[in-house]
Formats: structure tokens, sequence, C-alpha cells
């Protein structure tokens, strides 16, 4: 839908067809390497990798750039047991049942190491059962590290009667990864995905999450007018959860168009008991790759959870754009808000870059401020600094300072990654200290402004 937004609140809806990106799920039982080979498909390290069964509980996102076309790849946690976390193996196994039944592409992996086991044929039934019937599963081979012995396990792979063909990989050592990356793209296309053109793409696209009954939908239909909201373009009730899928809707203000996705809330892991929320939860994960900037609502009458930290975590480690709004105000007097307002400056120090808008869907106070922060930070997402001017800043902010390694550095640079990356280069990286870098992102935020969005920092040898 698309709301035209002028001096007065008025508003015309018509349909909007959005390009979706394809979906991407490796699939396995616990310890088969899926964290190891997520890493390396995203090429930057963002799953936890351990030896222990069971470490990667939720599932992790990410969006890979591929050769002709763009996806997301999901790391589910183990299915079939064998985690050492019992207590909460259903629950992961539930999810990952989830992701199997919305992916568009499935990377199922076993260990080359070890024998077949229980586990293994117990996920290659579920994938057989609760999969659909023309998303492509990829065999792929694990850690395999020595070619001449994978050659001979290689054939009792067979037995699973998954694939005709098995992908060999070794992460660690970059291995069969590129022949794994032009079989999905291959089957992608089959799919008649193609990479969305930039064309598409010119209007930010915002995902507004939160926890359930937080007044997100409610926040969407303020933009339209009295008459418009009585259509009942999205539901809004006071029931937890109503929202159950995500929602587009494109918005024009001031001649310059957005996609606000109203997203389902994400419960905390006990309260996903029943498979529609623990759905609306991978659909929200999902829409949080796919925007430029996530708009956090939080209610001003509750005080701040867990959850609402976990969220805008998921937000900064995506490297997206970030605005948090403190919504129903009008609830409160102002001595609540301004103790709201210190709680959040408190329990978001990794996000301080995030403004902070008390508003109310009710009452639309504060309401059109979204727009001129939405457009700041969507800006400086994109942002780059001259090298010129960067190395000058730097110069200026480590002399003098107790910088250690960084301080013997001569060079600095941004990386093409969006949001800002800047890679230091110095002698040791392992010597380089994260209060140390720190220091230099309050730097250069006071230098440059990057409100609005995270910045990435990466210390290279050279």
């Amino acid at each position: 839908m698309t709301i035209l937004y002028g001096k007065k609140w008025s508003a015309m809806l018509k349909s909007c067809v959005m390009a979706r990106l394809a979906t991407v799920a490796i699939i396995g039982r616990p310890n088969t390497g899926k964290s190891t080979l997520f890493n390396r498909l995203i090429g930057r390290r963002k799953a936890i990798v351990s030896d222990t069964p069971g470490t990667t509980r939720d599932q992790i996102a990410a969006r890979k750039t591929g050769v002709e076309l763009d996806y997301i790849v999901i790391d589910t946690g183990g299915i079939g047991g064998g985690s050492e976390d019992t207590d909460f193996e259903d629950d992961v196994e539930r999810q990952s049942v989830l992701a199997v039944e919305n992916a568009d592409v499935i990377v199922f992996t076993v260990n080359s190491r070890d024998p077949l086991t229980k586990s293994d044929f117990t996920v290659a039934d579920i994938l057989r059962k609760r999969g659909r019937g023309h998303v492509p599963v990829l065999l792929v081979l694990t850690k395999c590290d020595d070619p001449e012995a994978t050659e001979e396990v290689l054939p009792t792979f067979y037995e699973l009667g998954m694939a005709e063909n098995i992908i060999p990989v070794s992460a660690d050592h970059n291995s069969g990864i590129a022949e794994l990356e032009s079989a999905i793209e291959e089957h992608l296309r089959k799919l008649h995905f193609v990479r969305t053109p930039e064309s598409e793409t010119k209007a930010p696209r915002i995902a507004i999450v939160g926890k359930p009954n937080v007044g997100k939908s409610s926040l969407v239909n303020a933009f339209m007018s009295d008459s418009e909201r009585q259509k009942g373009a999205i539901i809004v009730s006071d029931v937890p959860g109503t929202t159950r899928d995500a929602v587009d809707t494109e918005i024009r203000y001031h001649d310059r168009d957005y996609v606000f996705t109203d997203t389902a809330g994400i419960r905390r892991r006990k309260d996903t008991e029943r498979e529609i929320e623990a759905y609306a939860t991978f659909r929200t994960i999902r829409e949080i790759e796919e925007c430029d900037l996530v708009v956090l609502v939080m209610d001003a009458t509750e005080t701040l959870s867990r959850q609402d930290k976990r969220i805008a975590g998921l937000a900064v480690d995506a490297g997206k754009a970030l605005i948090i709004l403190l919504n129903k105000v009008d609830l409160t007097n102002a001595d609540t808000r301004e103790l709201r307002l210190k709680e959040i400056e408190g329990y978001f120090q990794f996000c301080k870059f995030a403004p902070v808008i008390p508003v109310s869907a009710k009452t639309r106070e504060g309401l059109l401020k979204i727009f001129d922060h939405i457009e700041t930070a969507v800006r400086n997402r994109e942002r780059r600094i001259a090298t010129k001017d960067l190395n000058e800043w730097y110069r200026r902010t480590v002399y003098g300072q107790p910088m250690g390694e960084i301080g013997k550095s001569k060079h600095i640079t941004q990386s093409d990654d969006i949001p800002p990356t800047f890679v230091v280069f110095v002698r040791d990286p392992k010597k380089v200290q994260v209060s140390q870098l720190r220091y230099l992102d309050n730097s250069i935020r006071k230098t440059f402004a990057f409100e609005g969005t995270p910045i990435r920092w990466i210390s290279k040898a050279g």
C-alpha cells in the first residue's frame, strides 16, 4: 500500500509488490560445521563457532552478495539430537524445522569425519517430510581437509538418498566453497530469483520491530487519515502477537518514498511454544536482514527488558541503521518519560548512535520527526569519508594517546562495505584492544557525525 503524505494527514492506498530475497538454510545435526560454513559463506565471523554440539541455539541470518544474485543465508541449530544442552533441544529443532519449511534452497551438512549417525538419517527424513517438493537440497560433506580421505568415505554418504551429487567442502581452508556457491545460485536462478535492479531499491526499506503489543501496527496506521484507518489496512489489537507476518506499506512524505514493514513481535524463547509464534520470529529476523533501517519500538509504560536489548543487537550485528521509538508517551507523565529515557541511555550503551524519539501513535506526538531521522541514518549508513580527511583525522586522534599498536599505525582506509567499515593496518592485530577501537569509534562520530548507523572496525596486519 502507498500513503501520500503532505501538509495535512491524507492517504491513498494501492498495492505494493516488493522483490523478495531468496533464503538459503544450512541444516544438519549438531557439530557438523554449520556455523563455520555459514561464516565462510557470508565472509565474516558472525556465528559462534565451538566444538561443543548445540552451540547455535537461535537462527542467525546474513545477506550474501553472490556473483549474479543476492540471498539470505540462515545458520540453524542442530536437528536430530546430540546436543549437550538438552533443555533447549526441542525448541532449537522446532526453529530449524521452520527454516526447512520456508527456505528456497537447503544446504544439508554431514560431517565427513564421522560415520553416518541415526541423527543424520533423522534430518534426512525431516527434509523429505517437511521440506517443500520444489526446494532443492544440496548435500554438503563438511570438514574435508584431506582430499584422499574424503575420496575414500564419499560413497558411504549416498546412503542418505538425498542428492545425486555431494559437494565436499572445508570451510576452514576455503575448499569447495566456490563450487557450493555456484550450485546455490544455479538452483536459485532455476527458481526464477534474480538480483533486484537498483532502481527498485531506491526507497529505504524500514523494518518496524519490537516485542508484541508495543504499538508497531498502530504507528503505521497513524500515518493514515482517520477515514483510511477505519478501513483496517493493518489489524490493530490489544492481544499480543496479532501480526503474524510482515506487511509492507509504502509511504510518500515530501516527495520521498519509504517502505515500512510491520513485523510480528519477537517473543522470548520460552514464550514461543506455538509454531506460529516461532514462524513470526523467523520472519522478523529475515526482515531485519532485508531492510536498510530498523525502527525498534518500545512501550513507555513498561520497563526495559533483555528482549529489547536482543532485538537492538540483531540490528547492530546485521549492520543496519537503527532508530529507537518510545511509544505510548501519552500514557506517561514527564517524570516517567524522563526515567525511561535515562534507562535507554544506560541499557543501550552498545548502540548509543541510535536516536531515541518519544512518540505516541494515538495522539501522533513526535511522529513526523521520524522521517528526518530516517533520512539522516540511511545517508550515514552509506557514507564514505575521503581518504585524505580520514588519515588526517586518524593522525590527530592517536597523537599523544596511549593507543599501543594502533598508535604506531600509519594507515587507515574505509572499505566498500555498508555500514561504514574502517580498516586499521597494524603490525600485530592481536595486540589491538577493544577499548582502543571504541576510542576511535567515539572520536570519528564526534568529527563526522555518524548518527543512526553502526560502524565496523577491522585491524589487519600490514
